[in-house]
């Protein structure tokens, strides 16, 4: 049978919408006259990337629980009601066979929905610390697949699987030609090269930091290859010169990844998981805006396993020299680093959750 149905749903960031499109490829891939549906929130950013993606998507009304008490949370409990009674007619009308939630405010509705429906479901979460929609799910799950170890401390155990996260995999063939990649973003091949990464819109405290340290990175001949996210470029296209290169956004990620001999990065769970990849000595500099403080978690996952850096947001001012000093200086740190990181990738993800999947359509 391969007219299967299935709903996916996962949105708010692109940390939740890419590894559900991946997962629905790959699906797409193994059943190609399955058909599809997207649940998402409807003014996030997912009612725009998954129609691109050439999947449809209904969109709820429904946002996440403010931490004060705001209109917008005095909305809430209707905003649930409203998206919870959508949320059933969509199951009821699209009778999916499989419900697959990557995490976010919307997954919630719609899970819970298909959970009461009688359909199996497949949770996947991407971070080292739950997510709450997640957690909330989790009792009615099918199956849980998740990329890191430990994972009990939130889940039923009989109920996990250890898949990793879906990853772009065009972006990671670092097997690439480093000098090709140089001569694309016009470095040069004497120097070594720092890649920051701090997400699509930016980080502000990333970018405050290299900013400050140009010319400490000038003193150690490196060059600099710097996506500042397009909310800050005006700011800091000023800085570009031939070491170093500001960005907004890098179209090419495969490229930078392949100029780079060490990564200052967020530690978001698709960037880690991409990162794990790549394998290159990386420094993360967690956001501390994130819900439940994920990406220190993610990062420290790493840190543990001496597969990484991690520097807290307060600490650069004092730590951040003497830590790049002393890995830059040491060529057997960086290759250990490089070395446990690239032990942690699991590059096959995708077809193992939609392994997961595949056990419940039988």
């Amino acid at each position: 049978m391969d007219n299967y149905r299935f709903i996916l749903s996962g949105g708010g960031t692109g940390g939740h919408i890419y590894p559900a499109v991946a997962i629905a490829n790959e699906l797409k891939r193994r059943y190609p006259d399955a058909k599809f549906l997207f649940v998402g929130a409807k003014d996030k950013m997912e009612m725009e990337k998954v129609p691109q993606a050439g999947y449809e998507i209904k969109g709820l009304w429904i946002s996440g629980l403010q931490r004060k008490l705001t209109l917008k949370n005095l909305m809430f409990p209707f905003k649930v009601i409203s998206s919870l009674l959508e949320a059933r007619n969509t199951v009821k009308q699209f009778k999916p066979h499989v419900a697959i939630g990557t995490g976010g405010f919307a997954s919630g509705p719609l899970l819970r929905m298909a959970q009461r429906a009688g359909v199996p479901c497949v949770l996947q979460e991407q971070n080292s610390f739950a997510g709450i929609t997640n957690k909330l799910l989790a009792a009615k799950a099918e199956k849980i697949c998740v990329a890191y170890d430990g994972m009990e401390r939130f889940f039923p155990k009989e109920k996990i699987v250890k898949t990793g996260n879906p990853i772009r995999t065009d972006l990671v063939a670092v097997s690439k030609n480093k000098e090709e990649a140089l001569d694309f973003f016009g470095l040069k091949g004497d120097k070594k090269t720092v890649l920051v990464l701090g997400g699509s819109l930016g980080a502000l405290r990333i970018n405050q930091l290299i900013e400050k340290e140009l010319d400490f990175f000038a003193k150690q001949n490196l060059q600099v290859l710097w996506q500042c996210g397009k909310l800050y470029y005006e700011a800091y296209k000023k800085h570009d010169s031939d070491t170093v290169k500001v960005m907004a956004f890098v179209n090419r990620m495969d490229l930078a990844y392949a100029a780079a001999d060490v990564i200052i990065s967020r530690a978001g769970a698709g960037s880690v998981s991409e990162l794990c990849l790549v394998g290159k000595p990386v420094i993360f500099i967690p956001s501390p805006n994130v819900a439940e403080d994920h990406q220190t978690q993610n990062a420290k996952a790493l840190v543990s396993k001496d597969a990484a850096i991690m520097l807290k947001e307060d600490e650069l001012d004092a730590e951040f020299e003497t830590n790049f000093s002393n890995l830059m200086g040491s060529e057997a740190l960086q290759e250990k680093l490089g070395k446990n990181i690239r032990k942690m990738a699991m590059p096959k993800a995708t077809e193992h959750i939609v392994d997961e999947i595949e056990k419940l359509l039988k």
